[in-house]
C-alpha cells in the first residue's frame, strides 16, 4: 500500500490557493498509485495563522474550502486544519488532523501538546486535545500525531515540557502499526540531523515505523525546511524528501527498506533556507523586485547574492552610495559583485547631500567635535535614498546587517536598518564569512577582496569595525553563550573571556533593545533570533 507524503508551501489565509494545491498534489499522488495522501499541520490555513484565528471570517473561509475539498479528492487524504472545540471546554479551537475518505471526514485527531516557547504561542488560540485514538485504515493501525505531540519522549529528548507523552499513550491503548506525524516544524541550524536522530530513537523504542510530513516554505521570519521522511521500525531512514522545496515522497508502507541518504552540511542548509525565506517573503507580500545597498563589504555582498538566487538577477537592483570616506576599493568591489551576479548597478554619491546636511546643522554644532552623529547622518542619507528607490520602483528594500552588529547596536536606526526584510540578521559575522565561502565553492561570486579585507563601515577616516568591537570570533562566542545558551556572566567569563569585555558586550545588548524592536523582520536560522521568539522589556533595570 502506497502512502504519499506531500510537503506543502502554503500561504497563510489564501485558502483557495492552498486548497487547489492540495487537490493538485492529491491528483499526482493518485496517478502514482497512492492510497493515502498526507499533508502537513494546518496545511489548509498555513502555519502559524496567529490572531487571524480570532476572526470569524477567516474560519468561515477555511470551512468553505474544506467542504469543497471533501467533494473533490480522488483518494483518501490526511491534512491539518482548524476545527471548533466544544463550547465551554476552554479555547474555542483545536489544531487538528483530518482524514477524508470518499467525501467524509472519517477521523479527527486534535493536537495534544501546544508549545508556547520561542516562536510558538499555540495555547493562546487552541484547546489541547484529550483522547488519543488509533485509526484503523485499510487494515493498519495508524497512530496520528501533530508536530509537538512527538517531542515529549523521555528517552529521545533531554527535557519533558509536558505531563503527557501522546506517542506513549497511543502505544499503551492500541496496537499501532505505523506512526504518522504531520508537522510545521521550523528550521534552525542542526535541526534536520537532530530530528532524524530523535525520531530514530522513538521508532526503535516502540519498534514502530514513522512517516513524518513537514511544512516547507518561509512564513515571515520562520523558515520551514520540509525534509519529510519515512523511517522503519529500527529508526533507519528509508526515504527523505528534498529540503526547502515542495516535494512528494511515495512510501510503500508494507515494504519499508532503509537506504543511504545524502544530507547537505549545515552551511549549505542555511544558504538554502535564506534563499527560500527571501523568495517567499518577497513574493507572498506581493512583490517581485528588491533593492540592495552595496557597500563593497561582505554583509551586503552575501545579502545580494542570496537575493539573486531567490528572485533572479533581473529582479535585484544594486546601489552604491559612496561617502567622502568610501574607498575606491570598496566601490570597485561592489561593482565587481554586481558584474558577477549580473544585476543592475548604479552609483549615487552622497558627499554633496552630506555636506548640505552638516552645513545646515553647523550653527547648532558650533564648537563641538565630529563624532558618531556625523557617521549616523551618512547612514541615514543612504537609508533615505534607498527607500526612495524602493518606493519608486515598487520594490522591497533588503537590509544587510548581521546578527553580531544587531546584538550590540553597531547599526544606525533609520539608516542602514531601513528596509522590509533583514535577510542575514540572524547570521553571526563569523558565519557570514563561512556562507560566503560556501557560495564561492564552484565559482567566485563574492569578490575575494570583499572577503579578505578588514570589515569597516567606512563612516570615518580609516575606520575599522575592530576600532569599536572585539574581533568577531570572540564577539560571536560571547553572543552565542549569552543569547542562545543563556549562560550566566560568570560562566561566560570562565570560558576564558575578559571580564570587562563580557560586561561591556552584555551592556550593549541590553541598551540596544530599543533599536531591535524597530528593526526590519529577519529570517531565523539559529536557536534564538532577535524577533518574536525573544521577548525582553526595553525599559528595565536588571543587572547580573
Amino acid at each position: 500500500m502506497i502512502f504519499a507524503l506531500i510537503q506543502l508551501n502554503p500561504t497563510i489565509g489564501d485558502f483557495h490557493a492552498n486548497g487547489e494545491k492540495i487537490k493538485q498534489w492529491t491528483a499526482k499522488a493518485a496517478a502514482a498509485g497512492a492510497t493515502l495522501a498526507i499533508f502537513p499541520e494546518l496545511a489548509l490555513s498555513g502555519y502559524p495563522p496567529q490572531d487571524y484565528l480570532e476572526h470569524p471570517a477567516f474560519l468561515k473561509q477555511q470551512d468553505a474550502v474544506l467542504e469543497d475539498l471533501q467533494k473533490n479528492l480522488p483518494i483518501s487524504v490526511l491534512f491539518g486544519a482548524i476545527t471548533a472545540a466544544k463550547k465551554g471546554s476552554g479555547k474555542p479551537l483545536h489544531n487538528s488532523g483530518l482524514l477524508i475518505e470518499q467525501g467524509e471526514i472519517i477521523f479527527t485527531s486534535h493536537k495534544k501538546l501546544l508549545p508556547t516557547y520561542d516562536v510558538f504561542d499555540e495555547s493562546r488560540y487552541f484547546q489541547a486535545g484529550q483522547n488519543n485514538q488509533c485509526l484503523y485504515f485499510h487494515g493498519l493501525g495508524l497512530g496520528i500525531t501533530i508536530c509537538e505531540d512527538i517531542y515529549n519522549d523521555n528517552d529521545a529528548f533531554p527535557e519533558q515540557l509536558y505531563e503527557i507523552d501522546p506517542v506513549a499513550t497511543l502505544h499503551d491503548n492500541d496496537e499501532i502499526d505505523l506512526l504518522i506525524n504531520i508537522a510545521a516544524s521550523p528550521f534552525v541550524m542542526g535541526k534536520i540531523s537532530q530530528r532524524q536522530h530523535n525520531f530514530g530513537l522513538i521508532c526503535r523504542k516502540y519498534s514502530t515505523p514513522l512517516l513524518y510530513c513537514n511544512q516547507v516554505g518561509g512564513q515571515d521570519s520562520i523558515l520551514f525546511d520540509g525534509s519529510s521522511m519515512a523511517l522503519d521500525n529500527q529508526g533507519r531512514i528509508c526515504t527523505q524528501a528534498s529540503s526547502f522545496v515542495e516535494d512528494m515522497l511515495l512510501v510503500d508502507v508494507d515494504q519499508l527498506q532503509p537506504t543511504p541518504q545524502q544530507t547537505s552540511n549545515d552551511e549549505s542548509q542555511v544558504v538554502d533556507a535564506l534563499v527560500m525565506g527571501c523568495r517567499d517573503y518577497v513574493q507572498k507580500c506581493g512583490f517581485s523586485k528588491v533593492v540592495v545597498g552595496l557597500s563593497g563589504g561582505i554583509d551586503s555582498a552575501l545579502t545580494c547574492a542570496i537575493a539573486c538566487q531567490a528572485l533572479g538577477a533581473d529582479n535585484v537592483m544594486g546601489i552604491g552610495l559612496p561617502s567622502p570616506y568610501s574607498s575606491q576599493g570598496s566601490i570597485d568591489d561592489a561593482r565587481a559583485l554586481a558584474k558577477n551576479l549580473g544585476i543592475s548597478f548604479e552609483l549615487l554619491p552622497i558627499s554633496d547631500i552630506f555636506s548640505s546636511v552638516t552645513t545646515t546643522l553647523a550653527p547648532l554644532f558650533t564648537g563641538m567635535k565630529e563624532d558618531v552623529t556625523e557617521q549616523n547622518i551618512q547612514a541615514r542619507i543612504r537609508g533615505l535614498l534607498l527607500m526612495a528607490l524602493a518606493n519608486k520602483f515598487n520594490a522591497l528594500l533588503l537590509t544587510t546587517g548581521n546578527k553580531s552588529e544587531l546584538a550590540v547596536g553597531y547599526c544606525t536606526l533609520y539608516g542602514d536598518m531601513n528596509g522590509a526584510l533583514a535577510v542575514i540578521s540572524d547570521v553571526p559575522k563569523t558565519l557570514v564569512y563561512i556562507l560566503s565561502h560556501t557560495l564561492n565553492k564552484e565559482e567566485e561570486i563574492i569578490p575575494a577582496n570583499t572577503i579578505s579585507k578588514p570589515p569597516s563601515a567606512e563612516l570615518a577616516p580609516d575606520q575599522l569595525d575592530q576600532d569599536d568591537l572585539p574581533s568577531y570570533d570572540v564577539l560571536d562566542e560571547i553572543l552565542a553563550a549569552y543569547l542562545e545558551d543563556h549562560l550566566p556572566l560568570v560562566d561566560i567569563i570562565a570560558l576564558g573571556h575578559d571580564e570587562s569585555l563580557v560586561h561591556d558586550i552584555i551592556r550593549r545588548i541590553k541598551i540596544n533593545e530599543y533599536k531591535r524592536k524597530q528593526a526590519a523582520m529577519g529570517l531565523k536560522v539559529t536557536s534564538k533570533a532577535f524577533g518574536t521568539g525573544r521577548r525582553f522589556p526595553t525599559a528595565e533595570g536588571f543587572r547580573e
